[in-house]
């Protein structure tokens, strides 16, 4: 089986971690988000890849071509068009594919596909939200899925799409996305995929929808880090975690401490993520993201994301405080 990565996004919401790094090869839970996906895909026995890459492609392309033994192919999206039209990019490859796996790049999944392997119809994957506008719907009659509906005013439903497709005809697929290109068809402003896979089901598409078990999103700091915290509880749920090598520091599980990174004279954790050639020196680090190469020193830090060779150094104190004193550092 082939799938189809749309990574091309710029990740605005990220700023201004993405200024200078791709939003997939962001660090969570001790690896890169697109490393957690790729993952995923290698067990269930995917080897051909085709990646729909645009902002910092080249960082992509390397990072996948230097850490995964699968064939992968790049297409350039120069305009960001939506996600129909990123897919409709790849239709020379995956044109007179049986079936094709569909999966975005900047979400974090957990799923049993074993449920829908060697079906015959063609699967969306949902979730159950609290606020669907924010998202494409499926609405479903008796399990068939009807109707899809990206981000609608007044949902009928609250299944979300969360951005992985198992399509059994792709020659249909690509059929409408050239319907919808080709007639200018958008919804705010974008080709849409749920447009095309709204048009597949007007033409006799048969399409169900599988439950996400996890479901973990990335797109902004604060779900970033929450991701981090909740991929690293489930990592270490039932594994001990021992960090002898780390004299003079506190380590609080759960953390993901890269081999070469360094840590002198700290308390760290728990939830925390520290990558390759990362120091953290005097310091108390927790709920946090510490990227290669950057350096934490003489501070105190939470609910924070350092990037890429950054520094975050701050001060030490020696106080002599009497009493009904007041000392304010804000």
């Amino acid at each position: 089986m082939k799938a189809i990565i749309p990574v091309a996004g710029i990740g605005t919401r990220l700023r201004p971690h993405t200024h200078t790094q791709a939003k997939v090869l962001l660090q969570v839970a001790g690896k890169e988000i697109l490393g957690h996906i790729l993952d995923e895909l290698v067990e269930l026995g995917i080897d051909s890849v085709t990646f729909i890459v645009g902002y910092m492609g080249d960082r992509i392309r390397q990072y996948v071509d230097s850490t995964y033994r699968i064939k992968a192919t790049y297409v350039n999206q120069e305009e960001t068009k939506g996600l129909g039209h990123a897919i409709w990019l790849a239709k020379d490859r995956h044109l007179d594919d049986d079936e094709v796996l569909i999966i975005l790049g900047d979400t974090i999944f957990k799923a049993d596909f074993a449920s829908i392997f060697n079906k015959r119809e063609s699967y969306i994957g949902v979730k159950e939200v609290s606020d669907p506008r924010r998202f494409g719907i499926v609405e479903l009659e008796k399990g068939i899925v009807r109707r899809v509906v990206e981000k609608p005013e007044q949902p009928k439903t609250n299944l979300a799409i969360v951005g992985i497709y198992m399509i059994r005809n792709p020659k249909l697929l690509f059929q409408s996305l050239d319907e919808i290109v080709a007639k200018n068809i958008t919804t705010k402003g974008e080709y849409q995929l749920t447009d095309a896979l709204q048009l597949m089901l007007e033409k006799g598409e048969k399409m169900k929808t599988f439950l996400i078990d996890g479901w973990y999103d990335c797109g902004k700091p604060e779900t970033l880090l929450q991701t981090n915290r909740e991929l690293l509880t489930l990592k270490f749920a039932s594994v001990a975690q021992e960090h002898n090598k780390f004299k003079g520091s506190i380590i609080n599980s759960p953390v993901s401490i890269a081999p070469t990174a360094r840590i002198e004279n700290s308390i760290v954790g728990p939830y925390v993520t520290v990558a390759e050639g990362a120091v953290i020196q005097t310091s108390i680090v927790t709920n946090a993201i510490i990227s290669e190469d950057a350096m934490v020193e003489n501070i105190i830090i939470e609910n924070s994301i350092i990037s890429d060779n950054a520094k975050a150094i701050g001060h030490l104190y020696t106080l002599n405080v009497g009493d009904s004193s007041e000392i304010n550092f804000a």
